[in-house]
């Protein structure tokens, strides 16, 4: 049996307005159900109806799931008095109520943030227990003992506070004077690459996140840019985690 609901309801409960804001656009003309303009909140309608308001399609999808690249100097937050966040920079096509980070990237690190209205996505993949990879590319001030460094992340790093991390991934891209590794990691605790490399001496000074899971950042976009996530995809960041 196919699942229905009521048109205001089903409009509502993605997002885009509350369920007297919905009766308001019916009575304007603005919402479509399979290409015809209606005006009765109580029809009842499936998730393969397709339902527009105002021209734009509604996904059938409760949630929605944006990968951002994000740049330099854009707060993981849902909203802040200083500073432009991941929320603000969507463009205004994607744009929905009650988006956030799942997780967060530091104001100078790059790279990809998801930014959804799903809380049960986002708690399982941020779970300690579930320990969802995320895979970054750091740049350092300086060389580090490569071998000790590789050893002690795949031992756990102790932080200098004393903290012990999971076991994670340390590889060498590139052998220079400011050399870059890739690191993978299924915890995410604040600062933590940071203070993994800075308890073998070297600072940070470039970091990119270019994986979640098993799904890498599109190259395709360019820093600022987003796009909506497939459910391929979003199956992709826990079904084909790359494992330790």
């Amino acid at each position: 049996m196919v699942k229905t609901e009521r048109l205001d309801k089903y409009i509502a409960s993605r997002g885009l307005s509350t369920r007297s804001e919905v009766k308001l656009m019916l009575k304007r003309g603005e919402v479509t159900v399979n290409g015809k303009v209606v005006s009765d909140p109580a029809l009842k309608v499936a998730d393969d109806d397709m339902v527009t308001v105002n021209g734009k399609r509604i996904s059938s999808s409760r949630y929605t799931y944006i990968m951002l690249n994000k740049p330099r100097g854009v707060v993981s937050a849902s909203n802040d008095k200083r500073d432009k966040t991941v929320v603000d920079i969507l463009p205004d096509e994607l744009k929905r109520k009650n988006f956030f980070p799942a997780g967060r990237l530091d104001k100078d690190t790059t790279g990809f943030c998801l930014v959804t209205d799903d809380g049960d996505f986002a708690h399982s993949i941020l779970s300690p227990a579930r320990h969802v990879t995320k895979t970054y590319i750091a740049r350092l001030s300086q060389p580090i003992d490569y071998e000790k460094a590789k050893k002690g992340f795949s031992d756990g790093v102790v932080l200098a506070d004393g903290t012990v991390l999971l076991s994670a991934v340390l590889a060498l891209l590139e052998d220079s004077d400011k050399p870059v590794f890739k690191v993978v990691i299924k915890e995410g605790k604040y600062h933590q690459i940071k203070r993994m490399f800075a308890s073998f001496g070297a600072t940070v000074i470039e970091l990119d996140r270019v994986a979640i899971g098993g799904l890498p950042l599109d190259a395709t976009l360019d820093r600022g840019e987003a796009r909506l996530i497939t459910e391929n995809e979003l199956k992709a960041i826990v079904e084909n985690d790359e494992r330790f």
